[in-house]
């Protein structure tokens, strides 16, 4: 099961970052067809937001067709996305880097930005799409 993570300083929309991860968790098959997501009283327990923050969230993710609601049940996952599992070489890889990265001086937003730069150049015709 996904545990939310909130970075209240990020900037970010507590209900934005609950979609990001939960697509993040759908990427690297952490989660997949059939999962049960948190209840919405599961996540306000371990991040202290508010439960209607939780279903906006589950609502977003079901809008675009990742999960279903099941009255009764709670939240299921329907589709999975991409196929960068957790436990993938290149995962390896970019774990060295990134170490290379700290242990070069870079700051987290140093890395981000030149990674995001990378990906940018790499993947610009996709652009833009969650």
């Amino acid at each position: 099961m996904v545990e939310y993570r909130i970075d209240r300083r990020s900037g970010v929309a507590t209900y934005v970052q609950i979609v990001q991860q939960t697509k993040q968790a759908l990427r690297l098959g952490l989660l997949e067809p059939g999962d049960r997501l948190p209840t919405a009283r599961e996540v306000v327990e371990a991040t202290a937001i508010n439960p209607n923050t939780v279903l906006k969230a589950y609502r977003e993710l079901e809008r675009e067709g990742l999960v279903e609601a099941r009255r009764g049940l709670g939240t299921f996952v329907r589709r999975s996305l991409g196929a960068a599992p957790a436990d993938s070489p290149l995962r390896a890889e970019l774990d060295a880097w990134a170490a290379r990265a700290g242990a070069a001086g870079l700051e987290r937003d140093d890395v981000a930005a030149l990674f995001t730069s990378v990906l940018d150049a790499h993947f610009a015709d996709s652009k833009g799409d969650a």
